[in-house]
């Protein structure tokens, strides 16, 4: 009796409290709240907004780490187009490289190194040996002297012509390079034969202005050496013979076998020497033949 009584107080208390369960609100798990029911912060004032998003710039070195010096870089070549817009032009740019400071000094000439002397025109050429016995058999007379040496002028073997073939003097003996020496004796034959066709006679004597001299062109101090100052030219002034008047080179009379001679001596020199002046050509050799041996470019000759 008394258990059913405290049953029965038992269901009245539980149903009494059900209700009053139902009617509490009962707070949902955070994971199924809605989005829009979740409360939003207020506004940030303008005044504290974030600055623009700027680009990020290239990182500077730090005051603990050191810039690192990067080696210089080529730069490759850049076409341009001209302002007429034809041929494009390339240029080029170039960083350059760092240059210690100071610059390095290049190191010091060894002083045990020797310095050979410096060669002059006089002693730089030799001449041909075997020459001298070329105009032996030729017939001509020449001995060696000593070497020439006067400044930039001079000759390294030259000869003193006291003879030419036949018997013919020179009037002074001439100071010759034996090259110059050959093609005076060479010559001299030519004269004599052609003497002997236009003139009936033969010269005995080759009269001569001039051999080796240091001097210009021309007598001019201010003009380039002449061939004289290397004994490789000589100046005839004439030509002396048995039986007859001498012949002075300019002083004959056109139409005359003593013109004719000279005109044919003169041009039969140009078969000898490389260089051939004479009347005519200027007045500084208005009165001889000057001859010389000068090389030039190819192989070519000056007849005048």
């Amino acid at each position: 009796m008394i258990v059913g009584r405290c049953l029965g107080a038992v269901l009245v208390t539980g149903l009494a409290a059900a209700p009053a369960a139902a009617q509490s609100p009962v707070a949902a798990p955070l994971s199924r709240v809605p989005v829009e029911q979740v409360p939003l912060p207020p506004p940030r004032p303008d005044d504290a907004k974030a600055p623009a998003t700027q680009e990020p710039s290239a990182k500077e070195p730090s005051a603990k780490e050191p810039a690192v010096k990067e080696p210089a870089v080529k730069e490759p070549a850049v076409k341009e187009t001209g302002p007429d817009g034809r041929a494009p032009r390339t240029t080029a740019t170039e960083t350059p490289a760092p240059v210690p400071d100071p610059a390095p000094l290049p190191p010091e000439r060894p002083a045990d190194i020797p310095s050979g002397p410096a060669l002059t025109p006089a002693t730089s050429v030799p001449d041909d040996t075997a020459c001298l016995r070329r105009l032996e058999r030729l017939g001509a007379k020449a001995e060696p002297v000593a070497a020439l040496a006067d400044g930039m002028c001079g000759a390294a073997k030259p000869l003193r012509v006291t003879e030419l073939p036949d018997g013919v003097g020179l009037a002074p003996a001439a100071t010759l390079t034996c090259t110059a020496a050959e093609a005076l004796v060479r010559w001299s034959t030519e004269v004599r034969v052609i003497a002997e066709r236009s003139l009936g006679k033969a010269p005995q004597r080759f009269q001569i202005g001039g051999s080796y001299e240091c001097r210009g062109q021309n007598h001019d101090p201010s003009a380039k050496l002449s061939e004289h100052s290397y004994a490789n030219g000589v100046d005839v002034m004439g030509f002396a013979f048995d039986g007859r008047a001498p012949i002075a080179v300019g002083t004959t009379r056109e139409g005359t076998p003593e013109a004719a001679f000279e005109a044919a001596i003169r041009a039969r020199a140009c078969g000898f020497f490389r260089t051939v002046l004479g009347p005519g050509s200027d007045a500084a050799h208005a009165n001889h033949l000057h001859l010389d041996e000068r090389e030039r470019p190819a192989g070519h000759r000056l007849c005048q």
